[in-house]
């Protein structure tokens, strides 16, 4: 059966975010995908102006009422989300996805919880119990950052160490999922005791279905980047599509590089048009990474954690 996805997250206009950071490196990579929008906004929201509108639950509702009187919700292998902005939203998605695995037992989802970054939440916190209660335990595979994680499993503090994270790794496990990647964390204290080695950040993957855990200790850029992320989340299920789930370690390996090869060539057409750290500059240059996105060199290397 020919993969296919359905997408359902943001769309911008103008960048690359949510659904443009994740269409072309799953079409790249061999995959159909069908984007379905929870909202679409004139850029991201980082900007000082945004402009747009969000669905709501009806309008998703009515979107995939369209699928089913034609027949076309047992075609998707693959189901991904991210961004979701209001629970009216979020209750209609569980119910979309509750039908598509009635549909297809075997689609795979994969779950983005896009709730925050940085020690603040984006989305109401009354969507927090909805996506940790109704939507982690539908999902095959779940990619929290940081604070998203320690908000999952109500963290007093940030974690201080890999301890911390890989016991709440263990507790999403707990709620359904066989695959959990912390994309992004920072526990400080310079390698030891747990802690992320000095100037970098670690990606930690955990495989409950292969008993694999690992972590890719990666170097930090001292810049902001928005769709990165949503980049990784597609990525992730792009390889481990691609490859046999004893072969996880690798696929971690190659999405670390495909998002180090992108962001490289970022900052490199940032500095070229002499604006390195603006919104604008910072855009993803997924097109021009065509090349790293379809065969990424692996440089950075997994270890079992």
């Amino acid at each position: 059966m020919a993969a296919r996805v359905l997408s359902i997250q943001s769309h911008v206009v103008s960048g690359y975010v949510g659904n443009k950071a994740a269409t072309f490196p799953l079409q790249l990579l061999g995959l159909d995908v069908d984007a379905l929008n929870t909202v679409h906004f004139s850029n991201h929201t980082g900007y000082a102006h945004v402009k747009g509108q969000r669905l709501d639950g009806a309008q998703l509702d009515d979107i995939v009422a369209g699928l089913r009187l034609n027949g076309l919700l047992q075609q998707y292998t693959h189901v991904l989300t991210g961004y979701v902005g209001s629970a009216s939203f979020l209750r209609s998605l569980v119910a979309v996805i509750r039908e598509l695995k009635q549909a297809n037992p075997a689609i795979v989802y994969v779950c983005d919880p896009v709730m925050g970054d940085h020690g603040r939440l984006y989305v109401p916190q009354e969507m927090v119990p909805l996506v940790r209660e109704q939507l982690i335990p539908l999902a095959d595979v779940v990619t929290p950052n940081q604070f998203e994680l320690e908000t999952l499993v109500g963290a007093a503090a940030p974690f201080p160490s890999h301890v911390e994270a890989l016991a709440a790794i263990d507790r999403l496990h707990e709620y359904g999922p066989r695959t959990v990647v912390l994309t992004s964390s920072d526990f400080g204290g310079g390698g030891g005791g747990g802690g992320s080695a000095a100037g970098t950040i670690d990606f930690i993957g955990s495989n409950r279905a292969t008993g694999q855990r690992v972590k890719i200790a990666i170097p930090r850029l001292n810049r902001a980047f928005s769709g990165t992320g949503d980049l990784t989340a597609a990525l992730l299920l792009a390889w481990t599509w691609r490859l046999p789930s004893d072969q996880f370690p690798v696929a971690c390996e190659k999405v670390v590089a495909s998002i180090q090869g992108v962001l490289k060539e970022t900052m490199r057409a940032a500095a070229a048009e002499g604006d390195g750290d603006s919104y604008k500059h910072n855009e993803l240059r997924l097109i021009q990474s065509k090349t790293v996105l379809e065969n990424p060199v692996v440089e950075l290397f997994s270890e079992r954690v």
